[in-house]
């Protein structure tokens, strides 16, 4: 799952680069997490919720799916969850301090939409 999306990264060197990089890494310590069922969240709704596909077509996406990051500052978006355009496969993923508040965001979005009414 982690492959099938393309990360956008601010600039080389940038503040930015540094938080999207530890965004990515707490992005993969999620997949593996619902790799081993540690979370409500499937593999299944993660892809419904970036793409509105329920599996991988045979010939691929197009365009490629990605990831691009949300940015929040202080309090004023703390429930900031992560969004999606699915006319263009992409995938935005909040900014949190910690694993914990991510993996809870994640989920707590991915578990209660249902994409294009979905059951």
């Amino acid at each position: 799952m982690d492959d099938l999306f393309k990360v956008h990264f601010s600039c080389e060197g940038s503040n930015k680069k540094t938080v999207e990089l530890s965004i990515v890494a707490f992005w993969r310590d999620f997949l593996l997490d619902v790799e081993e069922k540690e979370t409500s969240t499937t593999t299944e709704g993660i892809l419904i919720f970036a793409t509105g596909a329920d599996c991988i077509p045979p010939c691929g996406f197009f365009p490629e799916p990605s990831i691009e990051f949300l940015y929040h500052y202080g309090a004023a978006h703390p429930g900031l969850l992560p969004v999606s355009n699915t006319c263009i496969n992409c995938l935005r993923l909040p900014i949190y301090p910690t694993y914990k508040e991510f993996k809870a965001k994640m989920d707590f979005a991915f578990c209660n939409t249902q994409g294009f009414a979905k059951e």
